[in-house]
């Protein structure tokens, strides 16, 4: 769920840059958890990708523009282990099999191609061309402005 909810964040932010948006908004709107939330943003300004500030005037904000910040970074930096079996830490892996076992190698490889495809995507890449964005937009209403709108 943290990457999951990074890249959401980061494609709002990437779709309406013209104004800081709040945890509490991005959270609504996403029907998401606000803690949670919380947590990833605190990831993804610590990475470099997002600029966090409180108080008046304040909220989320892209560091870059969409398309300098690359998806396979993202995730990187928002994915806790990439280790998808116990062998991929020789030093703490106790699978007896692990010796003749060719998984690690198959799993490696495969996890190095998926990285090699994200890395060739940035975040303005997701949100893709006008009637993409728009659309994107559109779902993403605020629900509590639509209570507001005539």
């Amino acid at each position: 769920m943290h990457t999951d909810y990074a890249l959401r964040l980061l494609m709002l932010l990437a779709l309406e840059p013209e104004a800081p948006h709040t945890i509490d908004e991005v959270a609504r709107r996403y029907r998401i958890s606000r803690n949670h939330l919380m947590k990833v943003v605190q990831t993804l300004a610590q990475a470099g990708f997002i600029d966090s500030q409180r108080g008046r005037g304040g909220g989320l904000r892209l560091r870059g523009s969409a398309s300098s910040i690359n998806l396979g970074a993202v995730v990187r930096q928002t994915e806790d282990s990439l280790a998808l079996v116990e062998c991929f830490d020789k030093e703490r892996s106790t699978c007896v099999v692990a010796p003749a076992c060719g998984l690690r190698g198959a799993l490696g490889e495969a996890l190095r191609a998926f990285f090699a495809v994200l890395d060739r995507y940035s975040l303005a890449d997701l949100i893709g061309g006008n009637p993409s964005a728009r659309h994107m937009r559109r779902l993403l209403t605020d629900p509590m402005m639509q209570e507001v709108r005539p």
